[in-house]
């Protein structure tokens, strides 16, 4: 994979070639919170005798907030070309572009979650509530909070982000002989978006408010370039990955008004007049990757898998200027860090002895490289730390994560029943915490070496199919994550030895129930995710819950000149559960409680309707 930050498996997503006749699909969702997404998408079929094809799509989606005030608006359009050349191969060209903006929920705190419920959100546009709040003069409501951090978190004005993208690729795919395959990937990213929030910070006129607002820039260009060549039972795959990337971000403060003397600005902008510039980070990334494997049959029942990846990835980059005053820091993190191992092995094993049963082992040693991101964004990588000093010094304790990964897993597959089981056991080095304090939007991090930290895993998974139209599937998954030794923070040890890894489950079920009858469908879900750590020393978790869902569907069948007309109805949350569904957004804490957490939305309806032509 074209990744240094994959410690583990990944999913592949594709999308489909243009269609070799002329048509389309066009959908139409409408739902609960005044949500709408419009989509469609026209293919041109065979335009030439060369069959030279493409398909153009676009969505638009539209909904507001399910608390609080604000919506969030998201559009796309994606465009695929690809030329055929025979039994040569093909040629895709694709481009896609991308926009959104939205107003951002608050992130809660079990005590805020506890105490005054999943619908509490930013104030805006209740200007003068978060104006006195910034006083110190709370709401007496929040004085149920009881602690000065969460009082002043809870009372936050606004947090809102827009965003624009324009991903694109040329995609080389050729059969040079009949052994050798070769595919090359070109591509460019390039991702524009402003990040906003209003602190509790004076602005110029004596408001004890200020718009912050952060406009990222990323430029991605890269290529991939990968041989497939196959002789006596050997499939030998071979490829290099190179990027180059580059992110800037500057975070300016913008006045907000005295209270009476007009509404606070708009989250969404436009930005302009900022009467200080507190920090600019600037980062630039290179990327080599090399890999060799190979794959050999032994006999038409046993596949032996082995190979080895090599990368080094450097980033230089940090603050490019800084004003103190606003910091609070003489000198923020800036510098290079480089990643590298010349071997990261892989090894495999398929045994098939049968149609209906398999076995598959799995080794692997991998690295991820260091992340990064603006200083002041909690749980960001290596340079999301206090100041350069504990930069510079982290760079001679902290070293890129390692992990070993051993798999064994047996699968059972039938008509009517299938049976999916394994184990799993992973070794981390040198795995990095980063540690967050303080406030959402000015918090106190650092990065920490822990040292080792040890899984251990089963998952089992059947599916049932007693008779044409039920099917039914159960799964069950256990993980047993914990750190093998403390750390250091704030000049003192903190034991995590036998502690959980923040934020994992140890348990999770999932059930799924479908049947369906001739042209219509219906489809029960749910799924149980055990209570789970939010500090590393574990004497703060977030609860256990369970969260339902139905689903029907009904295919029309063709009418006039739409094909596959269908109807689509589901609710999610069936039960209506109050539960913390994301958590980490503005990282960990050592122990205690912080606001990082995400509230999961209540009882939602959803329906669609789409049709082919």
């Amino acid at each position: 994979m074209p990744s240094t930050q994959n410690l583990g498996g990944a999913l592949q997503f594709y999308s489909s070639d243009p269609t070799d006749k002329f048509g389309g699909k066009v959908s139409q969702l409408f739902g609960s919170n005044s949500s709408f997404r419009t989509f469609a998408r026209v293919d041109s079929g065979s335009l030439n005798a060369t069959g030279t094809k493409l398909f153009v799509s676009m969505a638009r989606t539209d909904n507001d907030k399910w608390k609080g005030y604000g919506s969030q608006f998201e559009q796309q359009v994606n465009a695929k070309l690809v030329q055929p050349l025979g039994s040569l191969g093909k040629i895709t060209t694709m481009f896609n572009w991308s926009q959104f903006q939205q107003f951002n929920y608050l992130g809660l705190s079990m005590n805020m979650f506890r105490k005054l419920g999943r619908n509490l959100d930013y104030l805006y546009p209740d200007y003068s509530t978060a104006y006195n709040a910034a006083l110190g003069n709370y709401p007496a409501a929040y004085q149920v909070l009881g602690n000065s951090a969460d009082l002043q978190n809870a009372t936050y004005l606004d947090g809102a982000q827009s965003q624009q993208n324009y991903l694109m690729a040329v995609i080389a795919d050729l059969h040079l002989t009949s052994r050798l395959d070769e595919k090359t990937i070109l591509y460019a990213h390039l991702s524009n978006s402003d990040i906003e929030a209003t602190e509790n910070f004076p602005s110029p006129n004596g408001a004890p408010l200020a718009q912050q607002n952060g406009p990222n820039n990323l430029r991605r260009i890269g290529f991939v370039e990968s041989l497939d060549y196959r002789i006596a039972g050997n499939t030998i795959q071979t490829g290099v990955w190179y990027e180059n990337s580059g992110y800037f971000y500057p975070a300016d403060f913008f006045q907000e008004p005295l209270l009476g003397e007009g509404p606070p600005r708009n989250p969404l902008g436009p930005f302009k007049d900022p009467f200080a510039r507190e920090l600019t980070d600037q980062f630039n990334t290179n990327i080599f990757q090399y890999y060799l494997q190979d794959t050999y049959a032994i006999r038409r029942d046993l596949r032996v898998s082995a190979g080895f990846k090599s990368f080094i990835q450097t980033t230089h980059g940090g603050a490019k200027s800084n004003d103190s005053a606003f910091t609070g820091e003489d000198e923020l993190p800036s510098g290079t860090l480089t990643a590298s191992s010349a071997f990261l092995p892989h090894f495999s094993v398929n045994y098939k002895p049968d149609s209906h049963n398999e076995i598959y082992v799995d080794i692997a040693e991998n690295m991820r490289a260091y992340s990064y991101s603006p200083w002041f964004v909690a749980n960001g990588g290596a340079w999301a730390v206090q100041n350069q000093q504990q930069f510079v010094s982290n760079k001679s304790t902290i070293k890129p994560e390692r992990v070993w990964d051993y798999v064994l897993g047996y699968r059972f597959t039938t008509k009517h029943f299938d049976l999916t089981a394994d184990v799993y056991h992973a070794d981390y080095y040198n795995r990095l915490l980063n540690t967050t304090a303080g406030l959402i939007v000015q918090p106190i991090s650092t990065v920490v070496n822990a040292g080792r930290e040890s899984i251990y895993g089963a998952d089992v998974s059947a599916t049932v199919r007693p008779f044409d139209g039920l099917e039914i599937f159960n799964s069950v998954s256990y993980n047993d994550s914990e750190y093998q030794r403390g750390i250091m923070y704030e000049s003192a040890y903190v034991e995590l030895k036998g502690k959980k890894q923040v934020a994992y489950p140890s348990w999770i079920y999932k059930t799924n129930v479908s049947y369906a009858y001739r042209q219509f469908r219906a489809t029960f879900n749910a799924t149980y995710t055990d209570r789970r750590p939010l500090s590393y020393a574990n004497d703060v978790f977030v609860p256990a819950y369970w969260l339902a869902g139905v689903s029907a569907s009904y295919d029309f069948g063709r009418i006039g000149v739409l094909q596959n007309l269908r109807a689509d109805l589901g609710v999610t949350n069936l039960f209506g559960g109050k539960y913390i569904g994301g958590m980490g957004f503005s990282g960990y804490p050592v122990s205690g409680d912080y606001p990082t957490l995400f509230a999961g939305a209540p009882r939602q309806f959803f329906g669609t309707l789409s049709a082919k032509f």
